[in-house]
């Protein structure tokens, strides 16, 4: 290769070296080093010229050339000539130095060559570079700076010239006057120290090793003289920085005297430096430094500076450490080191200043002294180990802290004090107390909020560190098993430590097990000499209140349980037994639950279980009296949770069950009826339970002592020992009475069965009864939730006797009075709730009410009920009361509704029958059809539960008829329809129990089920539809299971209560009171013959004030119904009907189409009309414009409407069948004529109607399609978006074709009678319809079907005749359709062979073509044809052809360049083995290869299909291989690889066609792809690249040089890039 040619692309690559596009100058860097690592004393002599030839070159462009020199030299430097290293050497020096100002980037560019030199050739370079360093002249900046970096990169080589370096330099110290020359200076020392100090450590690898410290010493102490007295002081920060760390390396090449003289100045020098810096990394790395170097040569003096070090080091340790910023992260270790340092020499001072600083005001100072101390206590053990008592007293103070961040600090310090066995000694359990107090810390914030100082320590973070700790300690420091056990247990019982009961639990479990399963001796606790810990029987309870709320705590329960479990043997020794038998089942229970799914009734009723069955496995009566005093002395540590000491008044009550010393029974009552807080409602409640459990063994006790207390000076309001006492003042008597009242009612509810009935009247009712009057909101409840109990424990009780309450109606009436007293439009208590579930326990009971008496009940309970505000509705605050919360107040509302519910089954249950059901019923009735939805909501809820439980108790005895069940249908129904969901679904539900009521008085069993009213339930899920259309289907749906099962008398009650529907107060029920009369009279109208003409009077006047569009189509349907014997005066009023029909006549056109024998007449008429009538007309669009617009004629645009509505009915499936192949026919054709064509204006308002013509067309179409079941035709046509594409002008042709291929694949058998019909269209003197058909016929010769049904020959006949049609777009679709055959009926070809060539040929040199879609065609469809085509036939045209073809392959347009050149590759299989046909195939290769790059991908497809075919005629076995195993159609191709290859091979098979070759590519440079282009570039690059040294005469290398120079210029990057690449390749 001539060498000027490298030269040109070297130098255009040097000019192009900072093009704007990043990649191109990457790309450009990368060609330049590939050409220098191949030549790289030719490349380098380029940069050198280049640099020199320019001198003015912008510094960037310098710069980058520069850095390419550096790259080069450093991974060829073995290859570069001497004398070419040391021009480099002088250039680089020379750029370096030129400018006496300092220019950063170029002259760093510049020193970077130096290093990179230096690391072969250190000895050119010293003498170059000391040349430019001469004693008493102060060097160029970068001179220094590439010596101090020379010293880095090449430690063996510089040091020796070291000495030699200092001496030079140390008089040019005190010239140096700039900051930026002292910065330079003091940084080259700071790495001169640096690389002795690592020459000196590894000797045995050096050079010279004769080579000592003291060598330097002298030098570097003159050195450090300069820098430390004059520097040092400097204002620039910068300096300052550089100097104190060059100061620090040079320390420990000083004599240990002179070093030693000078700590006294420098070590406060460095000191001060910390104050007038920010970055106090390197001040730190600095000090470390000086101080390691005094440390190790035992310096004395340095004590002295220990006071100032110390307090300055402290400062330092206690400035915040960001882990964002790793120089300040780095500081606090440089520090931490410091003091390891000191710690080493002053252990004594070290330890006594740090506790000092321990009691510091300042948080941040005794964060950074807790710093030190864990620092000193892991990493300095032995130095430490006498301190341990000192630092154990000293942590106290910090442990008083309140600050976070210190608590934080501790812990740390704490967790180093237990792994070095601080703990263990006296006072450690403080430190286990400090850790446990931190585990119970609250939360600080609520779980929405977050911190808003990014330091802040959180009470969770805190508390979850000390959590870890603690489990730490526990799992990791063997030795402290006995320090933490037993002593742990105390604090699981103090209230302050709640929070901590989790972490506390499973150490313990942790602790204990380990002790258990070694039988350790110690696992055995001594309570009586552990005065520190809570007794068994306090654990016990405490740790059972905690199970009892298990997610509380930090979900304490599990682990409290566990501990329980471990502890047993401590607790009791017959604990073990039942707790490992009863304790694990609980566990699996919380594993399973979580704190919204816990049955926590359930829950409570297993724990006390358990407690039970514990104190009976014990046996032990003292223990269990213990138990007993204990719980009740433990109450007050729950006065701030009520729900956990209302649990522990139960387990009181239990324990009491269990204890057999009377006395201490009725001492532990008076107890706890005494400290009881009766102000709070959860504690009544639990003190009445607590009261009630232990009644179960002890009523007369319970009773007597009841008695007195209530006779007690607590309930006198006169002064007495009560209001003396502090706590009793607040203490309301009428809450102490609640109490009291409870307590009875418990008595009554848990009391043995057997003696409670004859204490009800005579101890329990007299005691409650005298408070009846009270106006008290919290007696009265307590007295509703006594009386209720009191019932229920009757109930039960009279299961076993007979019992008459006399009481019961004064307690009803009583209960009443309450609900009567509560205000009407708001529900604020429960009073409600309670006394209506109290009732409903009083009503079984005996004797029974009178009708009245029931009257009232239901009426006062029912009213007072539903007409409660909505539960949305938040009421308006009053002055008494706090409004309940949204959560409450939802509660409150379901327990009433409840409750209510309760009532009305109680009722129902004193009279299941037909009477008794519409006793209760009437009380609902009006609510059913309220304005309001919560009304309307709750009344058919009710109706809902009563009708279920009516069903569940029903017997029947004789055979007694449902009279009310035409009544109750009518007024339920139209609630399914209810605009509330919740309505609709209870409908149904009320619908089907109806419905199983009446089949059960008809007499079936009671298990029987009717499949028919079972399908009701299906129909709710329907209903959650709001749509209105599922709603009323779904009434229809229910209405003929209703009509089914409804016996003949009671239909005409139920229709005239449907009328009385259509005025009800929703509008949504009116319409469905209409549909479900519509289905009613369609399966049941015949017996109703009387009530004809007064019903469709009823509809004729709802459909003309109906606006609803739902209610119209309703209405309508019943209309079409009745109107079915008027056929024709239908169809005339409607085909006139304006246009769009609105949804009635579309209804009523769809209703017609249910009577085949009607459908079929109609379709006759439409088809008859749609032959014979004009499809559109041509209209001038204005008078001043010229031009003329399609509109549809009125008559055919109405047939067509409402024949595709008619086709959406089902029925009409038997006629659409029978006349499918005319009616495809004619809506094709009609579909051809109303594309493009505008809607007619409306008679009436002048406006053009609103109306699709194509889309109605289309919509029949598609609907007649489903009605002939071709559901694999519309399948494949809705995936191809068929409908939207024959709809519109542009793409209609595309639509058609789909149309005619789903046809073809998925309905031929319909085929020869539709071609048949399409025929004689093709004459017609409508363009668009002779366009439709020739699309449909064009596509049908593209399958084989065609064959098969003999219909070729009619077909290709019609594409023949069309050729010379008048319409450019039937031409094209004439030439298309004979293509087709190829693929349709390949076997054909031949036969028209003659024709097809002849047309194809024709259509290639088409004029009239003005998107030159005609040749497209053609050349599409020779390339199909010629597949199948004779060699014959073929031959003599092959190369015309060929020839031909080949200006289309560079055409614009993506279609045309694609066909052409698969075109191309079907041809190439009709000249294998002649020289001229290989000759063409070579001709357009390049074409072909470069076309693999088009932007368009199926441009690429074709030329990967073409190159595949004709590679057996190329003549090389490699390239054929080439082409056939990488370019596949689906594969992706790696370009840049395969061209490579490609040129490998054709250098290799065709060096004689080199020079064609590139001659070829070359013309490529300019076509109009950037793809193409880039292409092109890569080609040539990769035969460069592969070229040997004797071909390369085959080029003209001054084309290609200039060719690629020009695209390394390209506006686009990407060829930019790969022109660069290309040049890569001259070497």
């Amino acid at each position: 290769m001539d060498e000027t040619d490298v030269e040109q692309v070297t130098l255009a690559l040097l000019d192009a070296a900072t093009d704007k596009d990043s990649e191109v100058q990457e790309q450009v860097r990368k060609s330049i080093l590939t050409l220098g690592k191949q030549q790289p004393d030719r490349v380098l002599a380029m940069c050198q010229d280049y640099l020199l030839k320019h001198p003015k070159l912008v510094v960037s462009h310098r710069v980058v050339i520069l850095q390419t020199i550096e790259l080069i030299v450093s991974c060829r430097i073995e290859e570069i000539s001497p004398s070419r290293i040391k021009s480099i050497i002088s250039l680089a020096s020379d750029e370096m130095t030129r400018s006496k100002e300092v220019i950063p980037d170029w002259q760093q560019a510049a020193s970077n060559i130096l290093v990179a030199v230096g690391n072969k050739h250190i000895n050119d370079i010293m003498e170059e570079i000391l040349s430019k360093f001469q004693p008493g002249v102060l060097p160029h900046f970068f001179v220094v700076q590439t010596l101090a970096n020379l010293s880095d990169s090449n430690v063996y080589g510089m040091v020796p010239f070291l000495n030699a370096i200092l001496g030079t330099m140390l008089p040019m110290l005190s010239m140096a006057k700039q900051d930026n020359i002292k910065w330079v200076f003091s940084s080259a020392l700071s790495h001169f120290s640096d690389s002795i100090l690592e020459y000196l450590a590894n000797l045995d690898k050096a050079p010279d090793p004769s080579v000592r410290k003291d060598t330097f010493s002298s030098d570097i102490y003159a050195a450090f003289e300069i820098l430390f007295n004059n520097w040092l002081q400097s204002r620039e920060p910068k300096l300052r920085l550089t100097v104190a760390e060059a100061v620090g390396s040079m320390c420990h090449l000083m004599a240990s005297d002179k070093l030693e003289e000078q700590i006294p100045r420098l070590v406060p020098a460095i000191l001060s430096l910390y104050k007038k810096n920010n970055e106090h990394y390197i001040i730190s790395k600095s000090l470390c430094q000086v101080l390691d170097a005094s440390v190790n040569m035992g310096s004395r003096v340095l004590e002295a500076q220990l006071e100032a070090l110390l307090f300055a080091l402290h400062q330092q340790v206690s400035a915040p450490v960001d882990y964002s910023n790793p120089p300040t992260v780095k500081n606090h270790n440089e520090v931490l080191r410091c003091f390891s340092l000191i710690a080493n020499s002053f252990p004594d001072r070290l330890v006594m200043f740090v506790l000092q600083k321990l009691e510091n005001s300042n948080e941040r100072s005794r964060m950074g002294s807790l710093a030190v101390l864990r620092h000193l206590i892991n990493s300095s053990t032995s130095t430490m180990e006498s301190k341990k008592l000192l630092i154990l007293a000293s942590i106290r103070q910090p442990m008083a802290d309140h600050s976070n961040k210190v608590k934080k600090r501790v812990v740390q310090v704490i967790s180093a004090m237990a792994h070095h066995g601080y703990l263990e000694l006296e006072g450690g359990e403080l430190l286990v107390r400090f850790i446990v107090q931190h585990c119970a810390l609250p939360d600080t914030y609520q779980r929405s909020q977050r911190p808003t100082d990014p330091e802040e320590v959180t009470n969770e973070s805190l508390r979850s560190m000390c959590d870890n700790t603690l489990h730490l300690l526990t799992t990791t420091v063997g030795r402290l098993a006995d320090v933490l056990w037993p002593k742990l247990l105390f604090y699981l019982t103090p209230s302050q430590y709640t929070n901590a009961t989790t972490p506390l639990c499973k150490s313990l479990i942790v602790l204990g097990s380990k002790k258990k399963n070694n039988q350790e001796p110690s696992f055995k606790i001594d309570f009586t000499r552990e005065v520190n810990l809570p007794s068994p029987q306090t654990l016990m309870i405490r740790l059972l209140v905690n199970a009892a709320f298990p997610f509380n705590n930090r979900d304490h329960g599990a682990p409290s349980l566990s501990l329980l479990q471990i502890l047993s043997i401590n607790i009791h020794p017959n604990a073990e037994a039942v707790w490992d038998k009863e304790i694990a089942p609980l566990l699996t229970v919380l594993e399973e639950s979580a704190a919204e799914s816990l049955d926590k009734k359930e829950w409570d009723k297993r724990l006390l279980e358990l407690l039970s069955k514990t104190l009976t496995a014990l046996d032990d009566d003292k223990w269990v009296c213990q138990l007993a005093a204990e719980s009740t002395r433990y109450l007050p540590t729950y006065n701030n949770a009520l729900e956990e000491k209302s649990f522990l008044y139960r387990c009181i009550g239990v324990t009491l069950q269990h204890c057999f010393n009377k006395d201490l029974v009725k001492k532990q009552l008076h107890e706890v009826l005494l400290a009881a807080r009766h102000n709070d409602a959860v504690e009544r409640e639990g003190v009445a339970m607590g009261v009630g459990l232990c009644a179960n063994s002890h009523l007369e006790g319970t009773l007597a002592k009841l008695d007195e207390f209530g006779k007690s000076d607590a309930f006198k309001k006169s002064p007495s020992i009560f209001n003396l006492l502090k706590e009793r003042n607040d203490v309301e008597v009428e809450k102490v009475k609640s109490t009291l009242i409870l307590c009875y009612g418990q008595v009554a509810a848990n009391a043995p069965p057997e003696k409670i009935l004859n204490r009800i009247d005579q101890d329990i009712l007299r005691c409650i009864s005298k408070h009846f009057n009270t106006k008290d909101l919290t007696m009265k409840l307590s007295l509703i939730q006594s009386v209720g109990l009191i019932a229920r424990a009757i109930s039960e009780c009279v299961k076993k006797q007979g019992y008459i309450f006399s009481r019961k109606q004064e307690l009803i009436t009583v209960m009443l009075d309450f609900i009567k007293a509560e205000q009407a439009d708001a529900l604020r208590t429960p009073v409600r709730q309670l006394v209506m579930s109290t009732c409903a326990n009083l009503i079984p009971l005996d004797p029974p009410m009178s009708e009245n008496e029931n009257f009232d009940l239901l009426k006062v309970c029912i009213n007072s009920v539903f007409c409660l505000p909505a539960e949305t509705n938040t009421p308006e605050k009053t002055k008494e009361e706090e409004p309940l919360d949204p959560k409450q107040r939802k509660a409150l509302y379901k327990d009433t509704l409840a409750a209510l519910q309760e009532l009305l089954k109680s009722v129902l249950a004193k009279d299941p029958t037909p009477d008794g059901l519409q006793n209760v019923f009437k009380h609902i009735e009006s609510w059913l059809s309220s304005g309001q939805d919560h009304e309307r909501e709750r009344a058919i809820t009710a109706t809902a539960h009563i009708l279920a439980y009516y069903l569940d108790n029903l017997t029947v005895k004789n055979m007694v008829s449902f009279h009310n069940l035409g009544a109750l249908l009518g007024r339920l129904s139209p609630r399914c329809s209810d605009p509330v969901p919740a309505v609709r679904a209870a409908a149904v539900e009320c619908i089907h129990t109806l419905l199983y009521i009446q089949l059960r008085y008809e007499g079936f069993s009671l298990d029987y089920k009717d499949e028919s009213v079972d399908s009701l339930l299906l129909l709710k899920d329907r209903l959650e539809n709001p749509d209105h259309s599922v709603l009323y289907k779904t009434c229809s749906d229910l209405t003929k299971v209703m009509s089914k099962r409804l016996p003949q008398q009671q239909l005409t009650t139920l229709v005239f209560m449907l009328f009385e529907g259509l005025v009800d107060s929703q509008t949504n029920c009116c319409r469905a009171s209409t549909v479900i009369l519509n289905t009613l009279l369609k399966n049941r109208g015949g017996g109703l013959q009387d009530m004809v003409p007064e019903m469709l009077e009823v509809l004729h006047v709802r459909l003309q004030s109906v606006t609803e569009d739902q209610v119209r189509v309703a209405v309508g349907q019943t209309v079409l119904i009745l109107a079915s014997q008027h056929l024709q005066t239908v169809i005339n009023t409607l085909v006139n009907q304006p246009l769009p029909y609105d949804n009635w006549i579309s209804e009523m056109w769809m209703a017609l189409g249910a009577d085949p024998i009607v459908a079929n007449q109609i379709m006759e008429m439409v088809m008859e009309k749609l032959s014979i009538m004009a499809p559109y007309v041509d209209k001038k669009e204005s008078l001043m414009r010229g031009g003329t617009t399609k509109v549809a004629t009125n008559q055919p645009l109405a047939m067509t409407c409402g024949l595709k509505e008619l086709l959406l009915n089902g029925q009409s499936q038997e006629p659409a069948v029978s006349l499918f192949p005319r009616l495809f026919s004619c809506l094709t054709v009609r579909l051809g004529a109303s594309v493009g064509v505008s809607a007619p204006k409306d008679s009436n308002s002048k406006h053009t109607a609103s109306i699709h013509v194509a889309g109605v067309a289309a919509e029949a179409l598609r609907i007649l399609l489903a009605r002939a079941q071709l559901d694999e035709v519309m399948k494949k046509l809705d995936e191809d978006n068929a409908w939207d594409a024959v709809k519109e002008a542009s793409t209609h042709v595309k639509g058609v074709t789909l149309l005619a291929r789903a046809m073809a694949k998925h309905a031929g058998p319909r085929l020869p009678a539709i071609v048949e019909c399409l025929c004689p269209l093709l004459n017609n003197i409508y363009e668009c319809q002779r366009i439709t058909v020739t699309a449909f016929f064009s596509e049908l010769l593209n399958h084989h079907v065609v064959t098969e049904l003999m219909l070729v020959d009619v077909l290709m006949n019609n594409m023949m005749e069309r050729i010379s049609d008048p319409c450019c777009t039937v031409r094209m679709l004439s030439v298309r359709g004979l293509g087709n055959i190829a693929v349709g009926s390949p076997e054909k070809v031949n036969k028209y062979a003659k024709e097809l060539l002849a047309a194809m040929s024709s259509g290639m040199e088409e004029k009239d073509d003005p998107g030159k879609l005609i040749t497209l065609e053609a050349m599409s469809g020779l390339s199909k044809v010629l597949v199948h085509l004779d060699k014959k036939n073929v031959h003599l045209l092959a190369v015309y052809i060929f020839m031909k073809i080949k200006p289309f392959l560079e055409s614009e347009n993506d279609d045309i360049r694609c066909t052409s050149i698969h075109l191309m590759g079907n041809l190439s299989t009709f000249g294998s083995g002649e020289q001229v046909f290989k000759d063409q195939i070579h001709n357009v290769l390049v074409s072909l290869l470069l076309h693999l790059v088009d932007p368009n991908p199926e441009v690429v497809k074709a030329c990967k299909y073409a190159m595949r075919v004709c590679a057996p005629v190329v003549g090389s076995e490699q390239i054929t291989a080439m082409f056939q195993n990488h370019l596949h159609e689906d594969k992706s191709l790696h370009y840049g690889e395969f061209i490579n290859d490609l040129t490998k091979y054709l250098i290799q098979d065709f060096p004689g066609m080199l020079n064609f070759y590139h001659i070829s590519v070359i013309q490529f440079f300019k076509s109009n792809w950037p793809e193409v282009r880039a292409g092109a570039a890569m080609f040539i690059g990769f035969m460069l690249g592969n070229l040997q040294e004797e071909h390369h005469s085959h080029l003209n290398m001054g084309t290609i040089t200039k060719g690629l120079v020009m695209l390394l210029q390209d506006p686009d990057p990407v060829v930019r890039v790969k022109a660069a690449e290309a040049m890569g390749h001259f070497h």
